[in-house]
């Protein structure tokens, strides 16, 4: 169980129905997890997400997908991430591909607690940097990883369009 330490975000933390768990997804979370992401994105994609609680959600030792649990079982948010190795001629580190928080639990330490969690999973592994990609226009989502003390990689994406 993680604790927030911050007095604002104990307050939102209270009124939300505090504790907070952090744990591994299970099949029974996917409704609340595709509702989470389709109301950030406008799209729902239950296969999508059928397949990441596949690939991510037995909770191995390189690939976690990891829910914030409040009162009543209600999910406040998930993250999902990995470790890969050597991609970008970079030692290995770990990547975080997807995050998401209800809007009503905002401000109140859910991803903060969620990245935490998943960043001590790396640390356990030896890894020793994070990573993520994210839409240059996503303010909130950059808000939030900057607050986490994150910032431009020495790698650049690039991309082209073949269709």
């Amino acid at each position: 169980m993680y604790q927030v330490m911050s007095a604002t975000r104990g307050r939102r933390r209270k009124a939300l129905g505090a504790p907070l768990r952090v744990r591994s997804a299970a099949p029974a979370d996917l409704p609340q997890v595709i509702e989470i992401d389709q109301r950030a994105t406008g799209l729902a994609k239950p296969a999508y997400w059928a397949g990441i609680l596949r690939r991510y959600g037995r909770g191995g030792a390189r690939r976690r997908f990891l829910v914030a649990e409040g009162a009543g079982g209600v999910l406040l948010g998930y993250v999902v991430g990995e470790v890969r190795d050597w991609e970008f001629g970079s030692p290995p580190c770990g990547w975080v591909f997807g995050i998401g928080v209800r809007p009503q639990a905002r401000e109140a330490g859910v991803a903060s607690a969620m990245l935490e969690s998943m960043t001590g999973a790396f640390q356990r592994l030896g890894v020793t940097t994070v990573r993520t990609l994210i839409a240059r226009d996503n303010r909130l989502v950059l808000s939030f990883f900057r607050s986490q003390g994150m910032m431009a990689a020495p790698v650049i994406p690039l991309e082209k369009e073949i269709g």
